[in-house]
């Protein structure tokens, strides 16, 4: 029978979901991440699965990966390699750049430039002036492409950006240069801004263009090789999907010729996830904690729908690229436990990562983990994945008896301060996304899941008043799933500035029916039937005289004078939602950027209801759990054994293959039709 296979590389470990595509029926397992070469990790998953599932690798007939290249590339700040061509007289770019202050005003530093990358020695300039309505002042002087090839060769330059102001209006002059470039060094990687970001903002534009190529060959190469290392595995040639950081999936193929939208590619899926299991749940209000091994990503859902954002930064570097609007917090099961210089106990921002490792995995981590926090404590058993990994739990201990004569605590106490503050961490990052953004999160449920995010998931609802908690089924796998229930998307921008005055509804129609072309050409290359394919239209837009847009969603019917008066109303709505005002009749609006976003619907699969365990189940026995400042004997549930109607009380412990969920004192257990398990404060109405 065939199957779907899902692949999301995490720091730690590689998750793997597969979908048997006739009966519905779900096979999950997990491996140890290989950070050298992820594609080990990726073909042993494959593998793995086929055996957990009880199918051979040949039956697999379809595989999406969640990838963290392009981020690690850039993380590991190897910029040596990189080149700009710029027009003539705007050299310092990167240098003007943007400033902020991310620390407030109050410090005794007021203004804050993101890095430059890309040194003024290997940055060229050419001759040739476009206006802003692409029209061409001066003609592009080819030679001085010539000459910034030979300047790029004796720097050891061969990922060339090219960012012409306002070519975003007009490519045609990217186009010859990046032609010229590829005659003159064929092995150079090359990305244009036209292609890359055809929107207005030359910073945003220049820097996006510049982390593309630089991520390009690693990229390229990785998925590349990924794509191949899996055919050889399964010995055919498969659609080979990879996430991106919109919430959709593209091939390979078209990955490696823009690879900076898979920036967020692993985060992107769990929340893709979150929105199909919480429609089947009744959540249509979700914040998402997915905490790994590494950090903690959250993001706001509402109505089902995540939130998107276009403009991002990675390790301090603007990103504009859509994206599922994705906070992240460096508390994750890897982060440190550190004494910081006024004695006071800190976790994070360091993390044991994939190697070695938190202490108790016995890979020479040497370093005390919130994971070893949660081994002291009796809060997670020792073993790990089924067994694969047995952990050292006296290796852990002797870590926080030490930590704990720091701080004149036991180990017990200094392991739980540990879990506090990792819990305070996760509760900043849910307020980045609700508080700082005019939502309440007692409005919201907390839908957690990662390897790690069911341990703390009670205790960081508790600190924000929030009284219901999703633990979905395998919750360590829930990115992986959310590769099998995400479209095919490639999204399309055009600056296109307008104020209301001069507003145009057949120029308006042209300009997006031309986006909407570029849509179809692409899922047509994907092999989308036309019948599944959907093109959403979105206008950025903003009051005249605002610095900021949002985003507005448009009917995809054909847009006439009629209908323009509802674009403006909708703006308004849109604004009164995310800002918390309005000034509908007082103040006339912009329009700025023209978007479509192209959709391949795929196949969602069918999940049957849960029809294992028991509505009445026994713990499978109590373990020694530190809670309150005690340690008391505290039943244990097996997660497999949990049927539909199931309910207990806290405190508790669940075990399942990939992940444990601590039920505090004070909180009610329940399993639900679709085997969710779901947290309440005791009080609450079921």
């Amino acid at each position: 029978m065939p199957h779907r296979v899902a692949i999301d590389t995490g720091g730690t470990f590689t998750d793997i979901v597969a979908i048997n595509e006739e009966t519905g029926e779900l096979s999950v397992t997990k491996t140890p991440s290989t950070p050298s070469d992820p594609s080990l990790a990726l073909v042993e998953g494959v593998r793995k699965v086929a055996d957990a599932g009880g199918f051979e690798v040949e039956d697999v007939s379809a595989v999406a990966h969640g990838t963290t290249t392009a981020t690690n590339a850039i993380l590991q700040k190897e910029f040596h390699r990189l080149g700009l061509i710029a027009t003539r007289g705007f050299r310092h770019i990167l240098e003007i750049a943007r400033q902020s202050v991310p620390d407030g005003y109050g410090n005794s530093y007021f203004w804050v430039k993101s890095e430059r990358i890309v040194p003024p020695e290997r940055v060229r300039e050419v001759g040739g002036r476009l206006n802003f309505r692409g029209e061409e002042l001066n003609p592009l002087v080819e030679s001085d492409v010539a000459a910034a090839v030979e300047g790029f060769r004796r720097n050891g330059v061969d990922c060339i950006a090219i960012c012409l102001m306002h070519c975003y209006a007009n490519p045609a002059h990217e186009e010859r240069i990046a032609e010229l470039v590829a005659e003159l060094m064929p092995e150079a990687f090359i990305s244009r801004s036209s292609e890359v970001l055809p929107e207005y903002r030359e910073y945003e534009r220049a820097m996006t263009t510049i982390l593309d190529v630089f991520v390009k060959p690693y990229t390229r190469d990785y998925v590349l090789r990924a794509e191949q290392a899996v055919h050889d595995t399964i010995k055919k040639a498969v659609p080979f999907l990879i996430m991106q950081s919109n919430g959709g999936v593209i091939s390979a193929a078209e990955v490696a010729t823009k690879p900076i939208t898979t920036i967020l590619s692993g985060p992107a899926a769990g929340v893709l996830a979150a929105s199909f299991v919480g429609e089947r749940a009744g959540f249509p209000d979700m914040l998402t904690l997915d905490a790994g091994g590494t950090s903690t990503d959250v993001c706001l859902i509402e109505q089902l729908e995540p939130h998107f954002t276009t403009e991002s930064k990675v390790d301090g570097h603007p990103v504009k690229t859509p994206m599922v609007d994705i906070v992240t917090v460096a508390a994750g099961g890897g982060s440190i436990a550190w004494m910081g210089q006024q004695g006071s106990l800190k976790v994070g921002p360091q993390s044991a990562g994939a190697d070695p490792g938190p202490i108790c995995y016995g890979k020479g981590g040497t370093a005390p983990t919130v994971t070893d926090a949660n081994l002291v404590l009796g809060r997670v058993p020792n073993r790990l994945i089924g067994g694969e990994i047995q952990l050292d739990v006296e290796g852990a201990r002797a870590a926080f008896e030490e930590l704990g004569a720091e701080l004149g605590l036991t180990a017990h106490e200094a392991a739980a301060g540990v879990l506090e503050i990792a819990s305070w961490n996760q509760t900043h990052g849910i307020r980045q996304v609700s508080v700082e953004r005019g939502r309440d999160p007692r409005a919201f449920a907390l839908f957690a899941f990662g390897g790690s995010g069911p341990l703390l998931a009670a205790q960081v609802a508790g600190l924000l008043d929030m009284e219901t908690v999703i633990i979905p089924p395998n919750p360590g796998n829930t990115s992986a799933f959310g590769l099998l229930v995400s479209d095919i998307k490639r999204d399309f921008v055009r600056t296109f500035v307008r104020s209301e005055a001069q507003l145009d509804a057949s120029e308006l129609e042209a300009a997006w029916s031309e986006l909407e072309r570029e849509g179809r050409a692409v899922l047509t290359r994907e092999g989308v039937a036309e019948d599944k394919m959907i093109l959403k239209r979105i206008v950025d837009a903003r009051y005249f005289g605002e610095a900021h847009e949002v985003q507005v969603p448009v009917p995809d019917t054909k847009l006439d004078a009629a209908a323009l008066p509802g674009l403006i109303d909708r703006f308004h709505d849109v604004h009164d939602r995310v800002y918390g005002y309005a000034y509908r009749g007082e103040q006339p609006i912009e329009l700025v950027n023209l978007r479509v976003q192209a959709v391949g619907v795929v196949h969602r699969p069918t999940l049957a209801s849960n029809a294992g365990g028991s509505a009445d189940p026994k713990p499978t026995g109590t373990r020694g759990v530190y809670f309150d400042g005690e340690q008391a004997e505290t039943p244990v549930y097996s997660r497999d054994q949990l049927g539909a109607g199931a309910s207990f009380e806290g405190p508790a412990i669940v075990e399942e293959f990939g992940s444990t969920t601590v039920v505090f004192a004070g909180w009610r257990a329940r399993v639900d039709d679709f085997g969710n398990l779901i947290l309440e404060m005791n009080g609450k109405e079921a």
